[in-house]
Formats: structure tokens, sequence, C-alpha cells
């Protein structure tokens, strides 16, 4: 499938009712059935890969539950996201040599404006939304080592979801969020120099090679610019009451435990704020890449 055959344009009414019919057919309704339970996440069985792959080519998220426990080695993400075709990792300014980055609190970097580092509350998101066109992140693992003593919960929304549930509320709310001038993240300044540039573009896109849905977005108010005009403020209003919806059977909510990890093409998530005692020091490891999840594309759904 490419850009012209995908069912995210809006000139392919008929393919969209076609692949709105099959995406919501036997939906997961709750958190439990997104859990796969695995033995060594860097060696899947066959019957293994196939329920992750299954569950995530429906929902673009599975969660897998380990028998690892804390065990911190970094080749445990590093090796599941290879069984499903992740290489490409994205090796920001913040990520260890390894392409990972520890998510844990870090008062050098949580001082300096980098919620992730701290124990914060994070809202509703997509990874990378700051980055440049040709650097987009199409998939992420999060792997947990060790959760805090509270806190530290995610909410989850397949993006996908969000993009069916605004079109059937009106269909120009799609067109104006995929303008390419549609959101802004302003450039950010370190020590009176450019960290990172300023980046424009649209929150929906669609692959023009395989007609994969990306979505780049972030609800937070500061650090952010959007474009002024009436139909795109009802757009990001209507987007924002889909994700703020606790009655949503669509939004999933849980927390991560030790050896515990979810992987997904980029969902909608955010976490809530926790605390950290002597015994319970919340760390995760995060990839990011540049690849979607093999198999998981729009085509195979169908």
């Amino acid at each position: 499938m490419n850009n012209e055959n995908s069912p995210f344009r809006l000139e392919n009414d008929s393919l969209y009712k076609r692949w709105r019919d099959k995406k919501l057919h036997d939906y997961p309704s709750s958190l439990d059935e997104l859990i796969v339970e695995i033995n060594d996440p860097k060696r899947l069985t066959s019957s293994e890969h196939q329920k992750l792959l299954n569950i995530c080519a429906k929902a673009n998220m599975v969660i897998y539950k380990s028998q690892m426990g804390a065990d911190d080695d970094q080749n445990i993400p590093l090796m599941l996201g290879e069984q499903f075709g992740l290489k490409r990792l994205d090796h920001n300014m913040l990520s260890e040599k390894s392409g990972l980055s520890a998510l844990t609190v870090d008062k050098a970097k949580g001082l300096r404006g980098y919620i992730p580092y701290s124990n914060r509350s994070l809202q509703w998101h997509t990874d990378g939304y700051y980055n440049t066109p040709d650097h987009q992140i199409h998939s992420i693992l999060l792997h947990c080592v060790q959760s805090a003593q509270s806190g530290g919960d995610n909410q989850l929304l397949d993006h996908e979801i969000a993009y069916l549930l605004l079109r059937d509320k009106n269909p120009d709310f799609i067109k104006a969020l995929m303008q390419k001038d549609v959101m802004t993240i302003p450039a950010r300044m370190e020590d009176g120099k450019v960290a990172r540039a300023e980046e424009t573009g649209p929150v929906f896109s669609i692959d023009s090679d395989t007609g994969n849905l990306h979505m780049r977005f972030t609800i937070r108010k500061r650090h952010v610019i959007w474009k002024e005009d009436d139909l795109t403020t009802q757009a990001r209003q209507a987007l924002f009451e889909i994700l703020n919806d606790s009655a949503s059977p669509y939004i999933f909510n849980g927390r991560l435990e030790s050896g515990m990890g979810l992987l997904c093409n980029n969902v909608l998530h955010d976490r809530t704020g926790f605390n950290d005692d002597e015994n319970h020091r919340r760390i995760l490891y995060r990839a990011r890449y540049f690849d979607r999840v093999h198999e998981t594309d729009v085509a195979m759904l169908g």
C-alpha cells in the first residue's frame, strides 16, 4: 500500500470505512487484553513473538510481562526491538552510547527542564514531536527495571483511534491537523545557544511508501504554537476532549512493573507524577526508533 491508496487520505472514504470496520472489530477493551506473558525478552519463542505481534498490529501497542525482574541489562530492550525489525535508534543528545535513555530522576537534567528525568507528570504526547521530518519517531520501546514507590502510571491511546474518532466527528478536523504549518515547536535555548531548532509540521501525516499514519503531538500549553484559524482551534479542542474523556473505552491506564515493557508504534501516552524511596527508585529504559514495528503496516489489518 502507498500514500494514494491509504485509508487515511480523506478522499478515500469507502476505503476508510472498510478500514474502520476492521480496526474496531475485536479491538481490545481493557489493558489486560494488551498484556502478553513471556519468559526472556531477548529470546522470544515463536509463539510469544506472534502473540505480541498480533496485538501490536491491531492496537499499535502491546505490553509484555517477562521473568527478568529488576535485571538492568540494556540488551533486554535492544534485543527485543531487533526481533521486531527495530534497528534505527534515535541517538539524541541525552541518550547513552547504546541509544537507550535511562529514564530516572536526574536532578541536573530535571533542572534544565527535561521533565522525563524528573518525577513530575508528563502530559499527553507522542515521542519526538520536536524532531525534523526526516527523523520522525515511528516506534518506541519502554522497559521497566524498577517502578516507583508510588505513581508513574501511564495512559495510552492508539493514535489511529484518535484519528478515527476525530474523523467521525468532522473530516475537516483531519484536514486542519494535516496542514504542514499547524503546529510549531519553538527552538530550545540553553546557555544562550540553540540546542534544538524550531520545528513546524503537521499533527497527522501519511507515509508516502506504506500509507501508514504518523502523529506528532503534545497537549502542553507552553512551548508550542498552533496555527490560528477557527477550524484548527475547533480540531484541537475536539482532540483535547478525546484525550480528556475519562470514560473512553479506548484509553488504557496502567503501570509498568519490573520486567514489564511497552512496545508500540509511538502511540499517544502520558505519565503521572511519582515518588521514589530507598527500595523503589523508578528506572525505565527508553528506545526510540525511526522504524515502525515490522508487519504492523496498515495494509496488514486487511
